[in-house]
């Protein structure tokens, strides 16, 4: 049982972990931490946060848990006032959809006040954003990515772990930080990108051809209805490693398109069956 739990930003992501620890009786208390107090009022009301409080020192003080669940350049900047503030044997993570820069900054705050932080990366989200579209089953089944640096206490990480799964994660993987950047850049990361060019590319195309668009191309570009302000950051965030991965989808591209050009019906089945059979490889 978790005595106190602090929210950090309490969107999408933190309102669905206040909403499920309150669903699974995971907290005695918990805490809402956020910059404007209007916003963290919904979650008083409907009994998600049991306090809330746009001071982060305030917020932090005597939580034994503490979740940052803003966006990823502000975890980096929210980190060392937390560290400063929570309490010494205090687990912390985060909800970052980049991990390199966030767990070296955890490295360089721990160098000067040792402190448990395992930073996690729940595959689970909306192209929505806010309180109001927070879930507690929004975990239910997913695959939480934990990355815990080579200076991790393997306590705070089955601490850590244990939690994701007591929020309903499906699967819990662990990978190194910069293995993590790779790996969400291709599966995550460019699907939001090409996402956002392929509503461009018609936009330009022909504007018109909206009008007609049906299921299948609603469900390939939903996520372009994200917030761009968290997108911008994500991207630059992880420009190194998500640039090759441009690059290579860019290839791939040009290669079908070779094939369309030069009316290879043979060359363009087969690329066709081989891409298929990996898409139904996906567990």
């Amino acid at each position: 049982m978790i005595q106190r739990l602090a929210v950090v930003g309490v969107g999408l992501l933190g309102g669905s972990v206040a909403k499920a620890a309150r669903a699974q009786g995971l907290a005695r208390e918990i805490v809402g931490i956020g910059r404007d107090g209007r916003r963290l009022e919904p979650a008083l009301r409907d009994g998600a946060l049991d306090r809330a409080t746009t001071d982060l020192t305030t917020g932090v003080a005597g939580a034994d848990f503490v979740v940052l669940a803003a966006p990823v350049a502000a975890i980096e900047h929210l980190l060392g006032e937390v560290w400063r503030a929570a309490p010494a044997d205090a687990l912390l993570t985060d909800v970052g959809s980049t991990k390199g820069g966030i767990v070296r900054a955890a490295q360089r705050l721990a160098a000067g006040r040792p402190l448990q932080f395992v930073g996690s990366h729940p595959m689970a989200g909306s192209e929505r954003s806010g309180y109001a579209v927070a879930r507690a089953d929004l975990f239910h089944g997913a695959t939480v990515i934990v990355t815990p640096s080579e200076s991790s206490a393997p306590a705070a990480v089955k601490g850590i772990t244990a939690f994701w799964e007591a929020l309903g994660a499906g699967r819990i993987l662990a990978l190194d930080p910069d293995a993590h950047d790779r790996a969400v850049a291709a599966v995550s990361h460019l699907p939001h990108l090409v996402a956002c060019a392929l509503v461009d590319g018609v936009a330009r195309f022909d504007p018109a051809a909206f009008e007609v668009a049906a299921r299948g191309f609603r469900n390939t570009t939903r996520i372009a209805a994200s917030d761009p302000e968290v997108w911008e950051e994500i991207f630059l965030a992880n420009r190194d490693a998500l640039g090759p991965t441009i690059r290579e989808f860019l290839r791939a591209l040009a290669e079908l398109s070779k094939l369309i050009d030069a009316g290879d019906a043979a060359g363009l089945r087969a690329a066709l069956a081989r891409i298929k059979a990996q898409r139904e490889a996906l567990p």
